[in-house]
């Protein structure tokens, strides 16, 4: 027997093929945000979107070392309290799953089976990656910096760490930061306890959790999580093209109350106030519209006025004026880059980047 007859390679669900056993058990251990909640400014941890690739580990804040080595003129070591005294920076961050809306594919991909819910925006303590590897002195042949998590497991018959790679130049200049703190309080367990990484504006895939390494390397990071699991591919043998920054989204509050099964929503006839949340990590969101007709007319909604920072989510709001029917409701993003939100996505192999537009059928009596 070996590790590869017990470990499911990658495979496009079959035409009608319902939720695997698989994937329920991965939904199970992992959730997205009910939508609901967008109405919080920051997310309550909680209610944050989870993906674990492997499992929890067990871990101890107060024997915790981070370790920054290799390609550096002086291999260094922190435990917590040198950490914190290096000072304190608070950044307000939109994560988002990179697989998020992979569900609603077709041919649908076999993983874990997000609708659009796998995001949430934390306030997130600590210290500025960029000034660790200062302090650890990078050397002119350093090229790629591979952050290496306690979680370990097997992915497509790979056994592994969960790694992932920036280049220093991303490294430094994406304003990361090395966090032990969420919305005020040390990490939860499941959010990377007791330091993990935050990359604004990059997919979450990059913000590897349960930090325990950083190493500067003189060659570019192939590991599995950057070289095969997080590409776009459009067929097997394309060599893909990396998962990077937030394609632009916008997400509806579902006004109303819904069914329990089907979650169709029910509103009375009358002004319904919508509400939203939209972002980007390519740049901050400078428009959204809203469709109730599912997507033959569009409105430009109301901005909240611009934060302090630049990949977190911008709330938007637009009343409408609902008459009695069957309505669907959707809503796209733009940002300031030029990139805007499509109606339909286009489908790649690992359902990545999906960020179709919401749509959510709304009976008005």
């Amino acid at each position: 027997m070996s590790i590869e007859q017990f470990s499911v390679r990658g495979r496009l669900a079959d035409t009608g093929e319902g939720i695997t056993g698989d994937e329920l058990q991965l939904a199970a251990r992992n959730h997205g945000i009910p939508l609901e909640t967008l109405r919080y400014d920051v997310t309550p941890p909680g209610l944050h979107y989870v993906l674990v690739h492997y499992d929890i580990p067990a871990t101890n804040a107060a024997t915790w070392r981070l370790t920054v080595d290799g390609c550096v003129e002086q291999p260094l070591s922190f435990g917590l309290t040198e950490l914190r005294a290096m000072g304190r920076r608070t950044v307000r961050v939109t994560l988002e799953c990179a697989g998020n809306g992979r569900a609603s594919l077709q041919p649908r991909p076999i993983s874990q089976p997000w609708l659009t819910e796998a995001v949430g925006t934390a306030e997130w303590t600590g210290v500025l990656l960029s000034d660790l590897l200062r302090a650890a002195g990078i050397r002119e042949d350093a090229k790629d910096v591979v952050f290496t998590g306690a979680d370990h497991g097997v992915e497509r018959g790979v056994e592994q760490d969960y790694q992932r790679g920036l280049t220093v130049d991303e490294a430094i200049d994406s304003g990361a930061i090395v966090a032990w703190e969420m919305n005020g309080q040390p990490l939860p367990p499941q959010h990377g306890y007791p330091l993990r990484l935050v990359v604004p504006g990059w997919y979450g895939m990059a913000s590897v959790k349960w930090l325990r390494s950083i190493e500067l390397i003189d060659h570019t990071f192939d590991g599995f999580q950057n070289s095969v699991a997080y590409l776009i591919r459009k067929v097997p043998d394309d060599p893909g093209t990396p998962v990077t920054r937030i394609e632009p989204r916008a997400l509806l509050v579902p006004p109303g109350f819904p069914d329990f099964m089907s979650r169709t929503r029910f509103v009375a006839a009358g002004t319904v106030p919508l509400f939203g949340r939209a972002w980007s990590g390519w740049a901050p969101i400078e428009r959204v519209e809203v469709s109730t007709d599912a997507g033959v007319n569009w409105h430009e909604a109301k901005l909240d006025a611009i934060g302090n920072d630049d990949f977190a989510w911008r709330a938007f709001a637009y009343d409408w004026e609902a008459t009695p029917g069957e309505h669907v409701l959707t809503v796209r993003a733009y940002d300031a880059s030029g990139r805007e939100q499509p109606i339909e996505a286009e489908w790649n192999r690992g359902g990545f980047a999906n960020n179709t537009a919401q749509r959510i059928t709304v009976l008005v009596t």
